[in-house]
C-alpha cells in the first residue's frame, strides 16, 4: 500500500511545518510542500493534524513468556500502537528469564508472529551468566539489562566481581535498574518493627528512598567511568541522582545516559493516598520536588529519553495489601498523550517531546533508520489530534490487565493513526493486523 499524507503539520528535528509525506515500500519516499497525487496512492488528508515520528519506548515488560495472565506481547504491543508507540525494547525478567541466547531468541520468534509494533529484547545479566552474555550480537539486540537492585526472580546482580566483569567486557549498551537491595530490606524491616505489617502504600518512597537509588546508581556510574562502558540508567526517580549526568556533551558522544519515566514526571508521593498500590513502582514515586527536578532535567538535556517502564499486573494483584502487592503498572497506551497534556499546560514543547520519545532513543541506542521523519527511513509515524479530548475508561483500555492509573482522566489529545513500517496498523480505534512489526537493528 502506498500512502500520501497531505497537509500534515510535521514535528521533526526541532522544527514544525506543514508538509506532504509519501509512503512506499515500508519507507518514507518523499517529503515536500506539495506532492502530486496519483491513482496508485491512498490519500490521507491530515489538515489540522500533527505528524510525529512514532515513539520508541526503551523500557517495557510485556510479560511473555510465563506471566501472560498479566500481559502478553500481542496485547501490549497492540496497546502500544494505539498510543503511538511504534517500537519497544522489552525486559528479560520473564519466566523463564531471557538470560541465555536460546531463551532470548524465543522471544524474538514469538514477537515476529504477533507483535504489531517493532521490537527488541534485552539480554539479562545474572551473577552466573557473564560468559553467555558475551556471545550476544549487539547489532541485533538492544542491550544487556542488569538489575543492580531488587528484581523478580534471581536476577539481582550483587557480586562486585561479576559487575566488574559485565562493565569491563560487554561490547553493547548496559541498561541498569539501580536500587541498593540491602538498604531496601533494612528500611522495610525498620518500618515493620515500628508500624507493623499492615503498612500503607505511602511507605513505599520511605522504604525505597533517595539513598537507596543514589547508592546504586553512583556505583553504576563509577564502574562505567572506570571501564568506559556505554551505560544507560533507567527510570531516574530522585533529584539527587541528576548530579551523576551531564548536559554538556552531545548525546551521540555520551557514554553515560539517563531515562525518565512518565509516572515519575506525573505523580508524586501526595498521590499515594488516592491511588495506593496503583502507583507502586520500583523505583518509587517520590516527592513533588523530585518530580519537578526530573522534569527540569528532561528540559535541559541532563535526562536523555522518556519511556514508560510499562509493567502490567492484574487488578487482583494490585489490590493485595501493600507489602504483598507487586510493583509496576501499565502505561504504554497513554505515554504520548500524557506528554501532550504537559504541552497543553505549557510545560514542554512539541519538538522536545519528539526529541525525548523518538529522536534521542534512536540516537542513544543507535537504531537504524528509525526515530525521525526522513526520506529513506522506515515510515513509523503517528498522526495526532491535539484538540480531540479522550477520557480513559475501562472500555477503551487495551492492556490485558484492564486497568490504568490514568482511569477517569481526560487527556486533551488523541492518537488518530499509527503507521508501522508504512503499514496503517491503527486508524481511529480500528486495527489492521495483517502485518507485524520488525526486529530492530543497531549500528555498532
Amino acid at each position: 500500500m502506498k500512502y500520501l499524507i497531505k497537509n500534515a503539520t510535521l514535528v521533526n528535528e526541532g522544527e514544525i511545518g506543514v508538509y506532504d509525506v509519501l509512503i512506499e515500500n515500508q519507507l518514507i519516499s518523499k517529503i515536500d510542500r506539495d506532492i502530486e497525487l496519483d491513482n496508485s496512492y491512498t490519500l490521507i488528508n491530515a489538515e489540522g493534524l500533527y505528524l510525529l515520528p512514532g515513539a520508541i519506548d526503551d523500557q517495557v515488560h510485556f510479560r511473555e513468556p510465563g506471566l501472560t495472565h498479566k500481559g502478553e506481547i500481542y496485547t501490549e504491543a497492540k496497546a502500544a500502537v494505539a498510543g503511538g508507540v511504534t517500537s519497544y525494547m522489552e525486559m528479560p525478567n520473564t519466566v523463564p528469564q531471557a538470560v541465555t541466547i536460546d531463551e532470548l531468541e524465543k522471544k524474538y520468534t514469538r514477537a515476529s508472529n504477533c507483535s504489531l509494533a517493532n521490537y527488541s529484547f534485552f539480554m539479562g545479566g545474572t551473577n552466573h551468566n557473564l560468559e553467555e552474555t558475551l556471545k550476544v550480537d549487539y547489532s541485533k539486540v538492544c542491550g544487556l539489562k542488569i538489575f543492580m537492585g531488587s528484581s523478580t526472580g534471581d536476577m539481582l546482580v550483587d557480586h562486585q566481581e561479576v559487575l566488574e566483569g559485565f562493565f569491563s567486557k560487554t561490547k553493547g549498551l548496559i541498561a541498569v535498574h539501580c536500587e541498593f537491595d540491602p538498604m531496601v530490606k533494612e528500611n522495610q524491616k525498620r518500618m515493620i518493627e515500628e508500624y507493623g505489617e499492615d503498612l500503607a502504600p505511602y511507605f513505599h518512597p520511605i522504604i525505597r528512598n533517595e539513598e537507596v537509588c543514589y547508592k546504586s546508581s553512583s556505583l553504576a556510574v563509577e564502574l562505567a567511568k572506570k571501564y568506559n562502558t556505554r551505560l544507560h540508567i533507567l527510570h531516574i526517580s530522585t533529584a539527587k541522582e541528576l548530579a551523576l549526568f551531564s548536559n554538556k556533551i552531545p548525546l551521540k558522544e555520551k557514554r553515560i545516559t539517563a531515562e525518565a519515566c512518565i509516572h515519575h514526571l506525573w505523580f508524586s508521593d501526595e498521590d499515594y493516598k488516592a491511588k495506593g498500590n496503583l502507583i507502586k513502582w520500583n523505583p518509587s514515586v517520590k516527592t513533588a520536588y523530585d518530580r519537578d527536578k526530573i522534569f527540569e532535567a528532561v528540559l535541559n538535556d541532563t535526562i536523555d529519553v522518556i519511556a514508560t517502564d510499562h509493567a502490567p499486573h492484574t487488578i487482583e494483584e494490585k489490590s493485595l495489601p501493600y507489602l504483598q502487592a507487586p510493583s509496576g503498572g501499565p502505561l504504554v497506551q497513554h505515554s504520548i498523550i500524557a506528554m501532550l497534556d504537559f504541552y497543553h499546560n505549557k510545560k514542554i514543547t512539541l519538538t522536545k517531546i519528539v526529541e525525548k520519545m523518538s529522536h534521542n532513543v534512536a540516537d542513544l541506542f543507535r537504531i537504524e533508520k528509525r526515530g525521525y521523519i526522513r526520506e529513506g527511513y522506515f515510515a513509523d509515524l503517528v498522526l495526532v489530534n491535539l484538540n480531540k479530548p479522550q477520557t480513559v475508561t475501562k472500555q477503551n483500555i487495551l492492556y490485558k490487565c484492564g486497568w490504568s492509573p490514568f482511569e477517569g482522566h481526560t487527556f486533551k489529545s488523541s492518537i488518530e493513526k499509527t503507521f508501522v513500517n508504512g503499514h496503517l496498523v491503527y486508524d481511529n480505534g480500528k486495527f489492521d493486523e495483517t502485518k507485524y512489526g520488525a526486529r530492530l537493528s543497531f549500528k555498532h
